[in-house]
């Protein structure tokens, strides 16, 4: 139907729609997965080390504690280790490490070592002590040890010794330790 003359129709010019808003949105690239199986393979990896490492930690601190413990199992073999570091290493503190705790007797001993040490001075020469015939006795805790002592030296060329018996009374708390020495008679 025509217009009619009296109504006015308002016309609104064609406008054209831009390109984009016509076209659909574009749609944005999905997230990319993350890569699963390869953090579970790092992750299994990481515990696998952490295992290993933990397990090697206690592995080494026993191994170094085993090798560190003083062995003061046996009467024979806390004498033989109180010995060693009291008269062949001069090593007080590890001593200590085999001697009884509070009153041991050792004023023998001393005097020995303190003899041993001036004859080297006056002669120059180094004093060898060793030991051996390890005889044991034992009565409950407390054992004595009777051991054969061997000091040498060289002096002037000449290969010189002397033997001397001595004993040795140990005690078991936790361990076995030397409570005190002095020459047999």
């Amino acid at each position: 139907m025509p217009p009619s003359a009296g109504s006015q129709v308002s016309r609104v010019p064609a406008q054209r729609t831009p390109p984009e808003e016509l076209a659909p949105p574009a749609v944005a690239p999905a997230p990319r997965q993350p890569r699963r199986r390869l953090r579970t393979a790092l992750t299994v990896i990481a515990a696998v080390v952490a295992a290993l490492c933990l397990t090697g930690g206690v592995v080494g601190y026993l191994v170094y504690d085993r090798a560190t413990t003083p062995d003061r199992s046996t009467p024979a073999v806390v004498v033989d280790n109180y010995l060693r570091a009291y008269l062949v290493d001069r090593n007080d503190v590890r001593a200590n490490l085999f001697a009884c705790d509070g009153a041991a007797e050792f004023e023998m001993l001393r005097r020995l070592r303190n003899d041993l040490a001036a004859r080297e001075e006056r002669f120059s020469t180094t004093m060898w002590v060793s030991w051996e015939s390890f005889a044991v006795n034992q009565v409950d805790d407390n054992a004595e040890v009777r051991v054969d002592l061997t000091f040498s030296a060289v002096v002037d060329g000449i290969r010189q010794s002397d033997r001397q018996s001595w004993v040795f009374t140990t005690r078991l708390n936790d361990d076995w330790r030397v409570c005190s020495a002095a020459v047999a008679s």
